[in-house]
């Protein structure tokens, strides 16, 4: 069995993050990522064949790291690494103990932490079947799960706060579509569907960050939904696109009243 010191000594090799010219706040970020459990997990998904190189992160949220990687092709991913933390597992307990596919799930704060990344990944492949455009899911192990990057060599794809769309209304259109597809197709609401979690690419925009969506048959569903189509109603306004009053978006997402449609009247 390959040792912990030998593990951390080929990550060194291959994990970009762990090299020792850093920044205080990037070393005590990399404390917070990549500890030991974490290190030997990311080692596994080496060894595996899906990772060569781990190189810089691409984002921060409140559940974890992003990282930009490639295997040995060169081809580029997106590993996220959900942090262990007390505060994580009391932040995403709600979200796992409401879900009825994971009805059940009790327990220490690794085995819930390791339930919420099956839960994204489970979400990400559930999208993609609807037909949503989402990063697609390649694996996960314990608090790692890797994904499609969205972007090239020169960086990740921004989000949609920081993009001004050449038609704000046909972005519109395609993002309330995500929330009424995601509803009716994958059974499904995203449950914090925001400008932050939308990348824009190629000019479509692509929905991340599904770990909290919840299946439309939990009893909060229909708040949750209520909640994403107030969001991206009130980002769009003051983009100046032609929005749909969230109670038609919201009555054609449950009951399916297409003819009911109509736009905001200025």
């Amino acid at each position: 069995m390959t040792s912990y010191e030998e593990a951390y000594a080929y990550l060194e090799r291959h994990v970009d993050a762990l090299k020792t010219n850093k920044t205080g706040d990037e070393r005590q970020t990399d404390a917070e990522v990549f500890d030991r459990k974490t290190l030997l997990t990311i080692y596994d998904l080496m060894t595996s064949g899906y990772i060569d190189v781990v190189h810089y992160p691409i984002s921060t949220g409140k559940e974890g790291n992003v990282f930009y990687a490639t295997d040995e092709e060169g081809d580029g991913m997106a590993l996220k690494i959900f942090r262990t933390s007390t505060s994580t597992f009391k932040r995403v307990a709600k979200y796992i103990e409401g879900d009825p596919r994971f009805r059940g799930v009790t327990g220490n704060r690794w085995r819930m932490i390791y339930t919420w990344v099956n839960k994204e990944f489970k979400n990400l492949a559930r999208y993609a079947e609807a037909g949503i455009p989402v990063p697609e899911p390649i694996t996960f192990q314990q608090n790692c799960l890797l994904m499609e990057f969205i972007g090239d060599e020169s960086g990740p794809a921004p989000q949609l706060r920081d993009v001004v769309p050449d038609d704000p209304t046909e972005t519109y259109d395609e993002v309330i579509s995500f929330i009424i597809d995601g509803w009716k197709d994958a059974h499904l609401v995203h449950g914090d569907l925001s400008e932050y979690n939308i990348l824009m690419w190629d000019g479509q925009p692509i929905m991340i960050d599904v770990g909290q969506a919840m299946t439309t048959d939990n009893y909060n569903a229909k708040d949750l939904l209520e909640r994403d189509i107030r969001n991206i109603n009130a980002f769009f306004r003051k983009r100046g696109a032609d929005v749909i009053e969230d109670k038609v978006v919201f009555e054609e997402t449950v009951n399916g009243k297409d003819d009911d449609v109509e736009e905001e009247e200025e």
